[in-house]
């Protein structure tokens, strides 16, 4: 009899180790199946702990370690937010929140370092030295009173040279910048010298002119270009009118009737250039060029034929 009781206590004892075997086993496969994530908790006071936790919700995390805010702290992320990548939940007082940095994938790195190295990868510099010319510059002096001289070159202009070093950049061969990084004078340029009269003086009884001289030559000049005509030839051009008129508008020869700054013979000639051809200088100057280019073809062959016959 007492051999049949001790195995029956026996039986009791191994089905109650089975059922707790289970319970505990039961136990161990649904904490294996919830994910555990290690939270740093930072304090206003600098204080810093570590915690485990299944939460994922901020207010959740925190009311779980039984942490509570003061009224003036405030908590990063937000109460109802999700913990973030970084694992990190702030607390610190209300207005010393730290700047928030947006967060770049590495995806959009990658796009963004792409782009910058295509806008770069068609880029070119050199570094290039070349010879320029400097441009001579033209003074003018007054003669209008002391010198029966006028509108003559008393020397003529040239211009310089200089060296220059740039760098030059291009993108997809087409120069995009190019910056001096240095720069020396070869020849220096020799600046052109005008003697001229400021105000047109009577010839052969024509009544004197209002204009200035220097104005009538720069309008001149002007026209010449519209014709392709060189430096030479404005200078030829000038030597020419000295002789004939002086650059007056209102000379007049009374024993030819020839007139003007261009001396046209008759005056009426300058008719087809306008109207006004007595009184206006544009309308003669426009009419002496004509006639030189069709007569002669350019400036340098009229003089010549002027120093040759002593008219044109």
């Amino acid at each position: 009899m007492s051999k049949q009781k001790h195995t029956t206590i026996s039986y009791k004892k191994i089905i109650g180790i089975s059922i707790v075997f289970i319970i505990i086993l039961g136990i161990s496969v649904i904490a294996g199946n919830i994910k555990l994530n290690s939270i740093k908790i930072k304090f206003s006071n600098n204080h810093e702990i570590t915690v485990l936790t299944s939460k994922t919700k901020i207010s959740e995390i925190l009311e779980e370690n039984h942490i509570m805010l003061s009224t003036d702290e405030i908590v990063i992320p937000g109460m109802e937010e999700n913990i973030t990548k970084t694992n990190t939940i702030i607390i610190t007082k209300e207005g010393n929140e730290p700047t928030k940095i947006a967060e770049i994938s590495q995806e959009e790195l990658n796009d963004n370092i792409e782009k910058i190295a295509e806008n770069y990868s068609n880029i070119t510099e050199e570094i290039i030295t070349i010879q320029e010319e400097i441009p001579f510059e033209t003074i003018t002096k007054d003669v209008s009173s002391g010198s029966s001289t006028i509108n003559k070159v008393i020397q003529v202009g040239k211009n310089g040279l200089r060296e220059v070093t740039y760098k030059v950049k291009y993108k997809d061969d087409i120069e995009i910048e190019r910056i001096e990084l240095s720069s020396k004078v070869i020849k220096e340029p020799v600046n052109k010298i005008v003697q001229i009269q400021t105000k047109v003086t009577s010839r052969s009884g024509s009544r004197l002119a209002s204009g200035s001289v220097l104005k009538y030559q720069e309008y001149a000049t002007t026209a010449c270009s519209s014709y392709g005509w060189s430096e030479t030839d404005v200078e030829c051009l000038i030597y020419l009118w000295n002789k004939e008129s002086g650059w007056n508008p209102y000379a007049y020869n009374a024993s030819s009737g020839a007139y003007g700054i261009p001396q046209a013979l008759p005056g009426s000639k300058m008719a087809s250039k306008g109207s006004d051809y007595k009184t206006n200088y544009k309308t003669q100057i426009d009419w002496g060029l004509s006639y030189i280019n069709s007569r002669y073809g350019n400036p340098q062959n009229a003089w010549n034929h002027w120093l040759s016959k002593g008219w044109y």
